[in-house]
């Protein structure tokens, strides 16, 4: 296939993935074997995508155009090619968990979750390929409208109001900051086509500049930063795989993904440099750092604490892209990828623990990694990851954001990353040590539960073997992110 059939078919295969999962909801083996099957066809698609590309000359491929110069358009570059490959690849390993999870947890309307998940896909597709700012965020938008169905799963109260939650946070910053600033970046420059280096001339006041970015920053609601922050806990209410697609395969990484690229496509790193403003992001980023993680240390429940951890956790790659040297969009870059296989792995193993000892706290997991030691020797690796230690996927990234902090002399960017790394050991390795090496609470007994179903374990010996193989061989990720820098 040639590279414009390929941006072509991309986007489309979730979506015909999605027909074919109502066609066949009566019979979930079929329907499940659907999405299984174009998850791996558009893995496929994407890594044949990515060899045949050559970035001295990239094929354009125009949807269509709704203003004069103004397009819907899709064009790769390297960094929406580390967030396709991502999202491909975590797509089927998430559709196996979820066949496990949804079966043992008798949830309702499967077929629905399906559907959506993969428009939710298509979406995520989009965004990776858009060509510009207006093809990204009419597919941003599209993701949350497609995500919205898989919040408000459980159809009771708790769940509607966390939708509202999710809907109002996310529409809101997008249509109040984020179409503002493309608005007005649309009337300065004339354009808003991603271009190595950015798009603003040397006449661009400053001022005008810093506004911009806090509009796009603070308009991009999915990155998480406080305070637009609270419709990330809030989704919490819906089912663990949604919770993994949420944290490490769509919504949060689009929102992380758009500060990226405009900062080194709208912006460029060098203005980033120059703007004051970039200084005080950097800042409330480092707070945001500090602070989800102090809240997740006191939260009792798995999911709230790994929620909080996701918040914190992003701020490192926004941080990393207002550094505005080229070592922190590095950084941030590559931590899109290392964080998505150490978190869903996390993810992973609460929903496991959660379907088959039906505990939901973290208080109640005293000696459960004797029982379910697969799914706990899973949650360690993916724990340290998310610490930043060898030999495990998060140490890279967090190695080129520290050098970065470094190199631009951000001490308090330098803090945040030092204290929160503490404050991810005080969160997380005592989950660890209590599933192992602590009796289990007479209050809290397992009774004689074994391992979670075959395809939950399989998923989770998947992300978290990438988390590890990630480390040793980081080739694809590094090169790519380093493209994107050195354009």
């Amino acid at each position: 296939m040639s590279e414009l059939q390929l941006l072509t078919w991309i986007p489309l295969v979730p979506l015909l993935a999605a027909l074919g999962i109502l066609a066949t909801g009566k019979s979930p083996n079929i329907r499940e074997a659907v999405a299984i099957t174009a998850g791996l066809v558009l893995f496929w698609m994407v890594a044949q995508l990515g060899m045949l590309v050559s970035w001295d000359n990239t094929a354009t491929l125009e949807l269509a155009e709704p203003l004069p110069g103004l397009t819907l358009a899709f064009k790769l570059e390297p960094l929406g090619l580390l967030f396709a490959l991502v999202a491909s690849f975590l797509w089927p390993v998430t559709t196996v968990y979820s066949m496990g999870y949804m079966r043992a947890h008798h949830e309702q309307n499967q077929t629905r979750f399906y559907a959506a998940f993969s428009v939710s896909i298509a979406a995520v597709m989009g965004i990776a390929l858009s060509a510009n700012m207006l093809t990204l965020f009419v597919f941003y938008e599209i993701l949350t409208l497609a995500t919205y169905p898989l919040v408000t799963h459980a159809g009771n109260d708790k769940a509607r109001k966390a939708g509202r939650v999710y809907l109002g946070l996310l529409m809101g910053t997008s249509i109040g900051f984020l179409l503002l600033a493309m608005i007005w970046t649309w009337q300065l420059t004339g354009t808003l086509t991603f271009t190595h280096g950015g798009i603003f001339d040397d006449n661009a006041s400053p001022l005008i500049l810093g506004v911009l970015l806090m509009l796009y920053v603070f308009g991009t609601g999915k990155a998480a930063l406080m305070p637009f922050h609270r419709w990330l806990p809030a989704a919490m209410v819906a089912p663990t795989p949604v919770s993994a697609l949420l944290h490490a395969v769509a919504v949060v990484k689009a929102g992380v993904f758009t500060v990226l690229k405009v900062s080194v496509y709208i912006f460029g790193i060098d203005t980033i440099a120059d703007l004051v403003v970039s200084d005080w992001l950097v800042i409330i980023a480092a707070l945001t750092i500090i602070l989800a993680s102090s809240i997740a240390l006191r939260k009792d429940n798995f999911k709230a604490r790994l929620a909080y951890s996701t918040v914190s956790q992003l701020s490192y790659i926004t941080m990393g892209a207002m550094l505005g040297i080229a070592a922190g969009a590095i950084g941030g870059g590559l931590h899109i990828a290392m964080h998505a296989f150490g978190k869903i792995t996390l993810f992973f193993c609460a929903g496991a623990v959660l379907v088959t000892a039906h505990k939901s706290n973290i208080s109640e997991l005293n000696g459960i990694g004797r029982r379910m030691p697969w799914t706990m020797g899973a949650f360690a690796i993916g724990a340290i990851s998310m610490i930043g230690a060898p030999p495990f996927a998060g140490f890279i990234s967090k190695w080129y954001l520290l050098g970065g902090a470094f190199q631009s002399e951000h001490w308090i960017a330098v803090g945040a990353i030092v204290i929160s790394t503490l404050l991810n050991a005080a969160y997380f390795m005592p989950i660890v040590y209590a599933a192992f090496f602590k009796e289990d609470d007479p209050q809290h007994s397992h009774g004689e539960h074994g391992e979670a179903p075959l395809p939950i374990v399989l998923a989770m010996i998947i992300t978290a073997s990438a988390t590890l193989l990630i480390f040793f061989f980081p080739s694809v990720p590094l090169t790519l992110v380093e493209q994107m820098v050195n354009g």
